[in-house]
């Protein structure tokens, strides 16, 4: 059975940090797209970051760039976001999906219907 398994979201301060990671079981992790996307109140999900865990390249929203860092560990079959200098739009549910397409990290990143596979969501909330 497939799972994504999302932790580390919670409440911060703006200007503050925070880590999400998303475990994954049940597939095979070295070849395929993981992104995390978020949806705020009231608004559609939106793409934040992925990543192709066959070669590691990335991408970012132009909302996160330099501010967000997505990375992998293909031994614990995580990925993680790591996000600084948070504001209070950043808050949203955060979700972690996965694609058996690594290319789809540079192809349709933020296309969710190349993502088969999603997490439950965590909610990350920036307080002004």
């Amino acid at each position: 059975e497939v799972q994504l398994v999302e932790s580390g979201g919670g409440l911060v301060q703006a200007g503050g940090s925070l880590r999400l990671s998303c475990a994954a079981s049940g597939f095979t992790f070295d070849h395929y797209s993981i992104a995390w996307f978020r949806q705020a109140p009231g608004k559609e999900r939106e793409g934040v970051s992925c990543i192709n865990t066959s070669d590691g390249s990335t991408n970012y929203a132009d909302s996160v760039k330099g501010r967000f860092t997505i990375s992998k560990d293909n031994a614990k079959y995580t990925v993680s976001l790591q996000m600084n200098r948070l504001k209070p739009e950043d808050t949203a549910v955060y979700y972690c999906a996965a694609a058996p397409r690594p290319w789809v990290v540079t192809t349709a990143p933020w296309d969710e219907y190349e993502y088969e596979y999603w997490g439950q969501g965590i909610q990350v909330t920036v307080s002004s």
